[in-house]
């Protein structure tokens, strides 16, 4: 996945670059565990667990060396990792999902009069903002008959159920039951489960633990995000099909000049090449290293995956007269259900292209929600493969080592995490779902067009049905900037419309040549303007279909 990079189109490819240290993990990741690259590769049979001495358990299995049709094969396909796996030995992390932060939400895009229900795996919460600017984030149920109370209200800061208007505030209190006698007291019972939520760096995030106090210190900081000057262009996209798929398109720098072909300024099939890879560390929460062009012989670009689902792509770039500037690409990734997926994707830098200034922030933001489409029917049915097949993605995948290597690293990580997962694919391992995705079947191909018309649950279809094959569902309604700029486009070509009637009305009735010129003039430029007030609204509503031409 590759979205167009408003800020480094300025960038010059001849700029000495300078490769800083490594940045750590937080200071909560265990030692890195560097290890080596090997050439081999190999099959695992069913294994069986044992806990060691340091309280870790190690999956012990029998293994054989695969026959290679090619011999070549070991050369270019990516091997073990670690003396571990060579010897067929897993050591499996101590990890509980429920113990981590989650990115919930951009805070710019929080309704001011309205909850928001969202989901973390199978866990269903609504988030809203008070009446003293403070986010509340509680388990998406009403104690009394279930209802949802994202479907309800907010009245002077408080959540009231919409069923029979039971309201909720703080943490979790009722403090209002309208069919409750005069004389009684509200039930202690009487309130909602609630979950601690932070606000840092313009994202709020959820620790899901209701066993374990919040870890303070797990909450992810991004370095470039804090630097004076750092400008960023922030989207949110739900996407249908599992956050581990996700995850792995977004490491995959590979695909990126042939699936985004001219998507923007950047991508060209004609750049496709190897890729250089250096893993650099290795933790119980992440992996991290340097990437860059085969032809280049560097690797400019830092990447970091930390647990359980944050992504960056850091570059720093030193111009001729010494001074550095920072890129970042970040990826936050949380999983909310079976084949589906919430996308929080932030690019900044401290040196925004004079380019970049001349376009609206809409603009870029529609063109990250055609990139994703570019790639979702291709993810879609590799989501629909894993669930179907049922077996670790090394029986599948032909990982190279000049294009897959994060993608490999993911996995083999997942092995080590799995078990503390609700289901997990990982490279070795799988640990199935107990209910099976909902897979969209070609949602980016010609059928987008239809599925972005056709209604999700009955009724007449609009560009606003909830259906994940439409791009107003997908991103609009997460983006306050984007339905304010549809909602503006939408009265300017209404107000445009009946002024190109009237003047074209007037032009019949006038009797004079110059007045009937000059009023059809008038008419067509607000024509026009209907016509640039519908492309916007289409932009931004309407999904992008591949259109194949000969090369």
């Amino acid at each position: 996945m590759a979205l167009v990079n408003p800020f480094l189109l300025h960038t010059n490819t001849s700029f000495p670059l300078h490769l800083p240290s490594p940045p750590p993990f937080n200071q909560y990741s265990p030692q890195s565990q560097l290890c080596t690259l090997s050439s081999h590769t190999h099959s695992f049979k069913p294994f069986s667990s044992s806990r060691t001495k340091h309280g870790r358990y190690r999956a012990v299995a029998d293994i054989k060396t695969e026959t290679l049709v090619d011999g070549e094969d070991h050369k270019v396909l990516v091997g073990p990792s670690s003396e571990e796996e060579r010897r067929g030995e897993r050591v499996v992390a101590d990890y509980d999902w429920e113990e981590e932060w989650y990115p919930l939400y951009l805070t710019q895009n929080v309704p001011e009069d309205a909850p928001l229900g969202l989901k973390v795996f199978d866990k269903q919460l609504v988030l809203f903002k008070d009446g003293n600017d403070h986010f509340h984030c509680y388990e998406d149920r009403c104690p009394h008959r279930l209802a949802k109370l994202s479907e309800g209200q907010l009245i002077d800061g408080r959540l009231e159920c919409l069923y029979h208007g039971w309201q909720f505030e703080g943490e979790g209190k009722c403090v209002k039951i309208p069919q409750l006698p005069a004389d009684a007291k509200i039930p202690r019972s009487a309130c909602v489960k609630t979950y601690e939520v932070r606000n840092s760096q313009g994202v709020l995030w959820v620790w899901m633990s209701r066993k374990t106090p919040p870890n303070v210190s797990k909450i992810p900081w991004f370095e470039n995000f804090a630097r004076p000057g750092f400008q960023d262009v922030s989207t949110t996209h739900e996407l249908p099909y599992d956050h581990s798929i996700l995850l792995e398109n977004l490491m995959d720098p590979a695909h990126i000049p042939i699936s985004h072909d001219r998507t923007d300024w950047t991508a060209k099939r004609e750049d496709a090449q190897p890729l250089l890879f250096e893993v650099t560390e290795r933790t119980d929460r992440g992996f991290a290293g340097w990437w860059g062009k085969e032809k280049d012989g560097s690797k400019p670009n830092f990447l970091r995956f930390e647990a359980p689902c944050v992504l960056q792509n850091n570059r720093e770039i030193v111009g001729e007269n010494g001074e550095k500037n920072y890129f970042t690409g970040l990826f936050l990734c949380t999983p909310t259900g079976q084949g589906k997926s919430l996308l929080i994707v932030r690019f900044g830098t401290t040196k925004r292209s004079p380019i970049a200034k001349l376009f609206p922030k809409w603009y870029f933001h529609q063109n990250a929600s055609k990139v994703f489409e570019q790639d979702m029917g291709f993810l879609s049915s590799q989501n629909e493969i894993l669930l179907k097949e049922k077996v670790p993605t090394k029986e599948l995948y032909l990982n190279l080592k000049s294009s897959d290597t994060w993608v490999a690293e993911y996995r083999k990580w997942m092995d080590k995490v799995g078990h503390g997962m609700p289901y997990h694919f990982g490279h070795s391992t799988i640990s199935l779902p107990e209910e099976p995705a909902v897979v969209e079947h070609a949602p980016a191909g010609l059928v987008a067009g239809l599925s972005a018309s056709s209604p999700a649950k009955g009724g007449i279809g609009t560009m606003h049905a909830p259906n994940l094959a439409n791009r107003y569902f997908r991103h609009v309604i997460h983006c306050k900037g984007c339905r304010t700029v549809i909602k503006a486009f939408q009265f300017w070509k209404n107000a445009l419309s009946a002024v190109a009637i009237a003047l074209a009305a007037s032009a019949i009735l006038v009797s004079g040549r110059q007045w009937k010129a000059l009023l059809l003039v008038s008419a067509s430029l607000c024509s026009i303007g209907v016509f640039a007030c519908s492309t916007a609204i289409t932009m931004n509503t309407t999904n992008f279909i591949r259109t194949h031409r000969r090369l």
